[in-house]
Order: C-alpha cells, then structure tokens, then sequence
C-alpha cells in the first residue's frame, strides 16, 4: 500500500502550485522544509454550487465517478477532497418548547446554501504561522481572572495565557500518613497499610 505523498508548502495555493516537495511523513517533511512543520487541511479556491461544477474545474486531480468522465488518482496522490460548506448566516440557536410531546420546535428553512470547495492536506511550514508572539500577562490564568483587568485582555493575550504551563502556588507538601496507613519499622521512608 502506498502512502499519501502530502505537499511540503507555506500556504494551501502554494501545496497547489508549486510545493517545495512531497513527503509522506513529518520527520520527511521537515527534511525538506529545513524546519518544523505541521499537519493542516485547509480550503482554497472558489466555492462551487455544485459537486458536477468542481469537479469539471478541478479534472484530472480528485476522483470522478461520473460515466464518460471517469478518473482515478493515484493513491499518493490523494492529498486535495472537495469539502461541502453551508455559506452565509447560520440559524440561530433555539430554545426548548416542551409542547405537544415534543422537545424541540419544528427546524425553520435553511438560512444559506450549500457550496463546494476544494480542500486541500499539506505539511505547513511553522514559520509560516509565526508572527510576532502575542504578549503573555506574567499572571497565571487562575489568578488573573478575579481581577478587573481581566476583561480589557485582547484575544491574542487570552489565546497565550491559555498556553502558558501551569506553575505551583507552592512547593508541593509531603503526603500525610493515613488513617490506616503505618511506616514500616526497618524502613521509616516505606508506608505499609494497617488494617
């Protein structure tokens, strides 16, 4: 079985157009980017209304069942898949009835329409995420939040002080000895259970 050769590329239209290699697993594509890389699918390209429509502008690089048109790509090569989206407003959430037997109200018409686009698998190069680093508040979160400054934190603060590690108040305490718990006479650093 072979396995998915996935671009090595910064953004999806780079994996489409011209990658930097293939490589089927990270230690290969980090190889090739002479970086870190990571592991995304991300769409691209136009949205399409219907399935027939994509794959006419997309021939030759997704699988096609459609008599006449029938085309099967090579099992490496099967890195991009058409995505269905909902575009436009979502519906808005709704509260339970609890009349007539039933939970929840009849569902109301779709609020938008369905489209298709291209998605496409790639290894992307980290230093292509990497900005400047967003600003960590020296604070831990658990402090943080009883302050009144919490709430004028931006979202790049509070997307980093939710990466931050979690650091002790304290010096860990030594464990207390239970109830039925005794040392051990020849070894005092050994509890025994004592029934």
């Amino acid at each position: 079985m072979s396995a998915i050769l996935y671009p090595v590329a910064a953004s999806a239209e780079e994996a489409l157009a011209k990658p930097r290699g293939r490589a089927a697993r990270e230690r290969e594509a980090g190889e090739l980017a002479a970086g870190p890389v990571r592991f995304v699918t991300e769409t691209t390209g136009p949205a399409f209304a219907t399935r027939e429509a994509a794959l006419d502008a997309y021939a030759g690089r997704l699988d096609d069942a459609r008599p006449g048109r029938t085309v099967q790509v090579a099992p490496e090569d099967r890195y991009l898949a058409l995505a269905e989206r909902i575009e436009g407003a979502t519906p808005a959430p709704q509260e339970p009835t609890f009349e007539g037997g039933r939970r929840w109200p009849a569902p109301g018409t779709a609020q938008g329409r369905t489209v298709f686009r291209l998605a496409v698998s790639y290894w992307r190069l980290v230093s292509a995420d990497a900005g400047p680093p967003p600003e960590s508040p020296a604070e831990q979160a658990r402090s943080m939040r009883r302050r009144t400054e919490a709430a004028g934190l931006t979202a790049a603060q509070l997307r980093a002080l939710q990466r931050q590690p979690l650091r002790p108040v304290k010096p860990q305490q030594p464990l207390d000895v239970g109830l039925f718990e005794m040392p051990a006479p020849e070894a005092p650093h050994i509890l025994i259970p004592d029934e």
